[in-house]
Parts: structure tokens; C-alpha cells; sequence
């Protein structure tokens, strides 16, 4: 009897099943948060999304609109009557095709001369030991932190006395000296990736040094190489101080400045913004090009210099 009073004392101590929370309930509803949390994060982030592609989306409608109807209101937010005219008026211009060449000519060089020297100076940088590495590397970093804005009478001066003025050489040699310095840092972090014992076995297998390096490691940095051509490439690209100092001549402008003058000339008679939206449009279209043909190897390049440098 006694025993049957203790079990039933005990049955009555612990909590009913229908009072116990269920782990099939618990894990349901975890599920749905995290579902939830998933959802609202989603939708966040196509927010923001939109947040950054609607002036690009703006400026490519509004150089397909003509110019009566983008002042019109309430304002029209779908290509409902698309024309090319602006984008034909402005490449018909007389100044374009000139600051187009100019431009790509500058972009050209400078990133192959910067390239060129960030990577020479990256290797000697990761691979050997030598009197005044440190203070190479420091008087890197403190060049990259001079104000463009306090070398603009040295850096005119010197281009007038060399006649480098409105030249491609001169302005090429001042983008250079401006982007070299973090180009150099980029590339010091995916060379110290690459093992030098790689080289090694390489040369122990009997290929000479230069061999190792070409078939080794410069496939290797190729990715490295990528990344920081892009960074040089959007510097030049878009640079406009520098260009303003340096190109005086309106014969001899890239296409930053031919913008603003291309401003400066609609707004006297008004400015049609649809040829200003076009303009802009046909500034942006080198730089979506150069960016589809080296994506992939751009991406690579960025996740293998995070991991190491």
C-alpha cells in the first residue's frame, strides 16, 4: 500500500505531458524564426539594393528620355518613350571621340606602368631582406597620405619645364606617382600568399629562377595582378584634380573634364539633361566593360588577398 501511495505521490510531482513543452514544437518554432529572421534579411538587403541601383537605373532612363518629357510631371519612371537621340547627339560632338582617346590612352599606360613597378617593388618588398625594407615600406604609407591638393603647384611646374603639359606621358607620370604607393601595398599581401617554396622545389626539379617565376608563381599572382589593375583603372578613370591641373588645353582633355565642360556649355542654354545624363552614361560604359571581362579573376583576387597580407 505504501508503495503504491509513493508512486502515485511521484506520478503527481512531476508535471503532465500536456504541460511539458514539446521538442518537436520547440523546434518548429525555431525553424520559423529563423525562417523569419532569413526572410527579413532578404528583404533588407534587395532594400538597399535598390537604394544604390536607382541612380544608375535614373541616369540610363533619363539619357533614353527625351528632354521635354523628363521635365515633365509627375516625372515617369519606365522608358515609355525611349530615344537614342541623346546618346547620338553626344557622340557626335566634336569634343568626345578627342577626350575619349585621351582617356583611354591615359587609363591604358598608367596601369601598365604602375603594374609594371607595385609589382617589382612587391616582390623585392616579400621575398628579400635588405637595409631600409622598413623604411621603404613606411615612406609608402606616408606618400599615400600626402593631399593631392598640396602638390598641384610643384607638379604644374614641373610639367611646364619639362613641356609635359597636355601631354599623355605627363599626366600619366603624376596618376603613376599617385596610385603606385597602395597598388605597392595590395600586391605586398598576395605575394607573401604565394610560398617561395614553391620556387624552390621548382628549381630543385631544374627549372632556373626566371623559369620558377613565369611558370610558378605569376600564374599564381594573376589574381592579385587582376584586382589591383582594377584599382589603378578606376583611379585614372575617374581622377579629375589632377587632370584639371595638369590639362589646361581643351584639346587635350580626358573625359572627367570634357563632362564638366559639357555641363558648363548646356548650362548656358539650358541644360538639357538628358544629353548630360547621356554623357555621364557613355563615361560609365568603359568602366561596366573593363569590370564583365575581369570579374571573375577580380573576385578571385580580392578573397586571396583577405586571406593573407
Amino acid at each position: 500500500m505504501s508503495a503504491t501511495v509513493r508512486v502515485r505521490a511521484g506520478a503527481a510531482a512531476r508535471p503532465a505531458a500536456a504541460d511539458r513543452p514539446d521538442a518537436t514544437v520547440r523546434s518548429r518554432r525555431t525553424g520559423v524564426r529563423r525562417l523569419a529572421g532569413r526572410v527579413l534579411a532578404g528583404l533588407v538587403a534587395v532594400a538597399v539594393s535598390l537604394v544604390w541601383v536607382f541612380p544608375v537605373y535614373w541616369m540610363l532612363l533619363s539619357a533614353l528620355t527625351p528632354n521635354a518629357r523628363l521635365r515633365a510631371m509627375p516625372p515617369t519612371f519606365w522608358p515609355s518613350a525611349a530615344t537614342w537621340s541623346n546618346l547620338r547627339d553626344v557622340i557626335t560632338g566634336t569634343s568626345f571621340a578627342t577626350a575619349l582617346r585621351m582617356s583611354l590612352a591615359v587609363t591604358g599606360l598608367t596601369v601598365l606602368v604602375v603594374l609594371g613597378f607595385a609589382f617589382l617593388a612587391a616582390l623585392a618588398i616579400s621575398r628579400f631582406r635588405f637595409r631600409g625594407r622598413t623604411a621603404f615600406v613606411l615612406t609608402v604609407l606616408i606618400v599615400q597620405m600626402l593631399p593631392a591638393e598640396g602638390l598641384f603647384i610643384a607638379q604644374y611646374k614641373m610639367l611646364s619645364a619639362t613641356g609635359l603639359l597636355n601631354s599623355v606621358i605627363g599626366i600619366s607620370v603624376l596618376y603613376t606617382a599617385a596610385i603606385v604607393p597602395f597598388t605597392i601595398w595590395m600586391l605586398r599581401g598576395f605575394v607573401e600568399g604565394v610560398p617561395a617554396d614553391l620556387e624552390e622545389a621548382a628549381m630543385i626539379d631544374g627549372l632556373s629562377r626566371t623559369q620558377a617565376f613565369w611558370r610558378i608563381t605569376l600564374p599564381l599572382l594573376a589574381p592579385g595582378l587582376v584586382a589591383s589593375g582594377v584599382y589603378a583603372f578606376l583611379q585614372a578613370w575617374n581622377e579629375f584634380t589632377v587632370a584639371l591641373v595638369a590639362l589646361p588645353a581643351e584639346s587635350a582633355q580626358t573625359l572627367p573634364l570634357w563632362l564638366r565642360g559639357f555641363l558648363a556649355a548646356s548650362a548656358n542654354k539650358g541644360v538639357d539633361w538628358g544629353q548630360v545624363m547621356a554623357a555621364s552614361t557613355l563615361l560609365a560604359v568603359p568602366v561596366i566593360i573593363f569590370f564583365l571581362v575581369v570579374q571573375s579573376r577580380m573576385t578571385s583576387g580580392l578573397v586571396s588577398g583577405a586571406v593573407k597580407g
